[in-house]
């Protein structure tokens, strides 16, 4: 039966975070400065190479952005929260679903958050980035597994998590809905099937699940930002 706990390696959450941390030394070495481009006109390189933008997917071919978007964030503050709750939700997911799981399942909320924020965005011109959907993919994904095992999901830390989160992202402005609520649809279904509890090792089927979660993801990205020329 799996366990939650900390008490094994969280090496990819260390990973992933690792790469966002670095991608945003890259823009500060760019000369971005440490408040970055949240909430104004100012995007520095890195956000404007890697940052999500439907008609740069579409008619620029840019598939990339979709997956690289995850990883740019728009200042300190953006990262260190993203960040933050990545770790925290992660020291009880990783070693409950093991490294290949927590990948797979990281990157279908990734996805998951992009197309969200692409289906939703009312700015064809505007760069959506940031680890928020995998954010709240994560804690989907812990919240499914607590479905499960019928915990009270409001006596628990990640309950309040996500009522304050999903308040603040339809109470500040600037943030995209779309991003958050698509990683926690992703993450909240992949948390469905993988947080099961099993006797003996989960079985391999199950790791289907993320990866056709993923897929869609992509699909839906590539529907969404193709909607865009034909309105402008």
């Amino acid at each position: 039966m799996r366990r939650w706990g900390a008490s094994r390696p969280t090496l990819m959450t260390k990973v992933f975070i690792g790469i966002s941390v670095a991608v945003f030394l890259l823009s500060l070495a760019g000369g971005d400065g440490l408040s970055g481009g949240l909430g104004s006109s100012r995007i520095n390189d890195v956000q404007r190479d890697y940052g999500l933008n439907p008609i740069l997917i579409d008619a620029g071919g840019e598939w990339w952005r979709i997956f690289t978007s995850g990883f740019v964030h728009f200042g300190l503050l953006h990262l260190a929260m993203n960040m933050l709750v990545i770790y925290q939700v992660s020291l009880m997911l990783e070693p409950a679903l093991g490294p290949v799981r927590y990948t797979l399942t990281y990157l279908s909320c990734l996805v998951g958050g992009s197309a969200g924020a692409l289906i939703l965005t009312d700015d064809p011109r505007a760069i959506t980035a940031g680890a928020s959907g995998v954010a709240f993919g994560l804690v989907g994904c812990a919240v499914a597994g607590m479905v499960i095992r019928k915990i009270p999901i409001m006596r628990t830390n990640l309950g309040g998590l996500l009522i304050i989160n999903l308040v603040l992202t339809f109470a500040i402005p600037g943030i995209s809905i779309g991003g958050h609520i698509g990683g926690l649809v992703a993450g909240f279904l992949c948390g469905l099937v993988l947080m099961r509890p099993h006797h003996g090792p989960p079985p391999v089927w199950d790791m289907l699940v993320p990866f056709v979660l993923g897929l869609a993801g992509v699909a839906l990205s590539f529907w969404a930002a193709g909607q865009w020329p034909g309105r402008l």
